[in-house]
């Protein structure tokens, strides 16, 4: 049921008609964000194009030296919301420990340590104070 995303070549400036130079990724490899899937030659230099998700590559729609310009489709991706579920809950767990991290070091510090060290510096403050008077 998760929809399909169709990746597409970014914007590359002026350039139009780019061939491509390698094709990084086939049908049924798994990518993370920001994994390059092809690499582009203009005039001046290569650049790799990156996946903007997580996912499977359902299909390649370009091959070595085919020419591509902005917004063209390079390939499909499914999103890993079935099989990779593992992998985005992971993450979820990274993110929900911290928060609980900082409370249960927080609750000892202020509860337990932080007040009685307080009260016998103000006990200790407040009886030499008395006893020379």
């Amino acid at each position: 049921m998760a929809a399909v995303t169709e990746v597409r070549v970014p914007d590359i400036g002026d350039f139009t008609d780019v061939p491509v130079i390698e094709v990084l990724v086939s049908a049924g490899d798994t990518v993370a964000p920001e994994d390059p899937v092809i690499v582009l030659e203009s005039d001046k230099a290569s650049m790799e194009v990156p996946s903007p998700a997580a996912g499977t590559v359902d299909a390649v729609s370009v091959k070595v030296g085919d020419e591509v310009s902005q917004g063209d489709l390079i390939l499909t991706l499914t999103p890993d919301g079935d099989g990779g579920a593992g992998d985005d809950g992971g993450a979820g767990d990274d993110d929900a420990e911290p928060e609980p991290e900082p409370d249960d070091g927080g609750e000892p510090d202020a509860g337990g340590d932080a007040d009685p060290a307080r009260a016998g510096r103000e006990e200790q403050e407040a009886a030499p104070a008395e006893a020379p008077a």
